[in-house]
């Protein structure tokens, strides 16, 4: 199978974290971490750069030696330093190691000391008492490490695959499915954009559905066919993800796409209504006794039960079949409603390009304002800015406007809030900035109403705009810190601030659930990508998903307003 590049960051990924276990030199480590997350956003494939001479070291963040171990990884499918790695170190670690509060330090040393190589392993060390004696750890520790282990246990992304995995694979299928296959959709919680996607559900139609159920289980990314029959076949991809295809009749295909594409809870509204009115409603179509009085498309079917079309992402039974009965369905925000993207980073802390190469890339996407909101000083890994390096992060964009002909560069910080709740940086650089991002990257585990207290002091900064990913969850390996979201809501609509959707798309912090309660508060959010490489910019679709599910419109959004009136929302009351 011809290794896509999200596979090909996945293996320098595991090599940067096998070699943190190892206690490698951190700069050889991060400079896997930068080509992994620059690979995996990019949208031209590495496979046809491979034969092009300087090609693959023309991308920012891929050095001569990380160009060649892209070049094994396509041509063999395997990278002969992590194969050695993974008999060195069980691999088994690096999702120990994932866990909140173990790390690569604490990972090694359990290793070592107690023979920890599971999460298993782990869990059994820390209920027996054996983490309790050992330096740096005690009986705390091991209680945050079981509430992590049980976390984790429960999430509801265990065995789920985000929504970005799933689109890098699904569109590939999808295009060679196109030879046999008309009208191929993909329903299912993937076209109600939910954050992780279990099952795929395929839905096509075709003049011979037999043939399109050859070619599907033909398809070179199929590790095993779960059944297949005349038109309809179920395979398991390599990658694990199942994958279910139905070839339907073109006269049933609006009944079917609403039926697929669920939630269940929303269907059997739908059932109920029906039945309500003498009639029924299945994947075949909406019938009134035998006859069918609609089928093709799923707005027909909708008008049929006097209601109005609702929109895959508020399919959830949350309201959305109340709503449209009174005529109260919000009109959601779209991907062209963005006139700017106010969290991104540059070469000036953790991004890959230089703010140059990111301001053209914003300007491309035709956005009218773009933020510059590198990592403060607290975050050393990250090579954080302290405040005489933001002072020449500032002239030079202050420079770089004089130039720029519709694009305005926003200067900010994503200035992180510390342990007692003051800022990073004082404020007398802060007050230079058009924007402050403020976030938490530190002291995760502080208690509910520490955390909670903490975010409402950074609050009362006057220069404090908006809460970067609200709650620092990582979708599948960190539920995020404990804090009182309701009562950081109330205080950011006192004060004049906002919160951010986080469109990174293992974050999407906030959740849906959580951007629907802000609307409920007429709190404005903003949706950023946090961006550290151009390709990344695009992930601004992603936070609109998370917003449209959220209900939010237009003018639930900060970034939609033209800059004059964005800047009048970002002075403080």
């Amino acid at each position: 199978m011809p290794l896509n590049n999200k596979n090909i960051a996945q293996k320098l990924e595991e090599v940067a974290g096998l070699l943190e276990i190892k206690g490698e030199n951190r700069f050889r480590i991060r400079s896997y971490r930068d080509a992994a997350r620059v690979i995996s956003g990019m949208s031209e494939d590495l496979g046809g750069l491979v034969d092009s001479d300087g090609k693959l070291q023309d991308i920012p963040g891929i050095g001569e030696s990380i160009a060649e171990k892209i070049k094994e990884i396509i041509k063999t499918g395997k990278l002969k330093q992590l194969e050695k790695l993974k008999k060195e170190i069980p691999e088994s670690l690096l999702e120990v190691m994932a866990l909140e509060q173990m790390g690569p330090q604490r990972t090694k040393i359990l290793y070592e000391k107690l023979g920890v190589e599971t999460i298993e392993d782990l869990k059994k060390a820390a209920q027996g008492g054996k983490i309790d004696d050992i330096s740096g750890f005690g009986a705390k520790m091991s209680e945050t490490i079981l509430k992590a282990i049980e976390e984790y246990e429960e999430s509801d992304h265990v065995g789920r695959f985000k929504l970005k995995e799933v689109e890098d694979r699904i569109e590939s299928l999808r295009e060679y499915l196109k030879e046999e296959l008309d009208n191929i959709s993909i329903a299912g919680s993937y076209r109600r954009k939910k954050e992780t996607v279990g099952d795929i559900d395929i839905l096509a139609t075709s003049k011979n559905p037999k043939k399109g159920v050859d070619r599907f289980t033909s398809y070179e990314d199929v590790s095993r066919v779960l059944s297949k029959g005349d038109t309809k076949s179920s395979v398991i991809l390599k990658s694990g993800m199942r994958v279910d295809l139905r070839v339907i009749e073109k006269r049933s295909y609006g009944a079917a796409m609403l039926y697929f594409t669920g939630s269940k809870a929303h269907n059997i509204e739908l059932r109920k209504i029906a039945q309500e009115k003498n009639m029924k409603v299945n994947e075949y179509g909406l019938f009134k006794g035998k006859k069918r009085i609609a089928s093709k498309t799923e707005e027909e079917i909708y008008k049929k039960l006097d209601l109005r079309y609702v929109e895959p992402e508020l399919r959830e039974n949350k309201g959305e079949i109340e709503a449209t009965r009174k005529n109260n369905l919000p009109g959601l925000i779209k991907p062209e409603d963005i006139k700017g993207d106010l969290q991104t980073h540059t070469k000036y802390s953790d991004g890959i390009y230089s703010i140059e190469d990111m301001v053209n890339a914003a300007e491309e996407m035709g956005y009218e304002y773009y933020a510059i909101t590198d990592h403060s000083k607290r975050v050393t890994m990250a090579g954080g800015l302290d405040e005489k390096k933001l002072a020449e992060q500032i002239e030079k964009i202050d420079e770089l406007n004089k130039k720029m002909k519709k694009l305005k560069i926003l200067k900010a910080i994503e200035v992180d809030i510390l342990e007692d709740g003051s800022l990073d940086l004082s404020d007398d650089i802060l007050k230079e900035l058009d924007l402050v991002v403020c976030a938490i990257h530190y002291y995760q585990n502080l208690s509910k109403k520490e955390q909670t207290k903490r975010v409402l002091k950074a609050m009362e900064n006057p220069y404090f705009n908006i809460l970067a990913h609200p709650t620092g969850r990582v979708i599948g390996k960190r539920k995020g810190y404990d804090i009182d979201l309701e009562k950081v809501m109330k205080e950011a609509k006192d004060k004049g601030c906002y919160l951010e959707i986080n469109a990174a798309p293992d974050r999407l912090d906030l959740s849906d659930d959580n951007a629907r309660m802000a609307k409920e508060m007429n709190l404005k959010l903003s949706i950023s990508t946090d961006a550290h490489s151009i390709d990344q910019l695009k992930n601004m679709e992603y936070g609109v998903n998370q917003a449209r599910r959220g209900w939010l419109e237009k003018d639930d959004v900060l970034n939609t307003r033209p800059w004059k009136e964005l800047k009048k929302l970002l002075k403080r009351n």
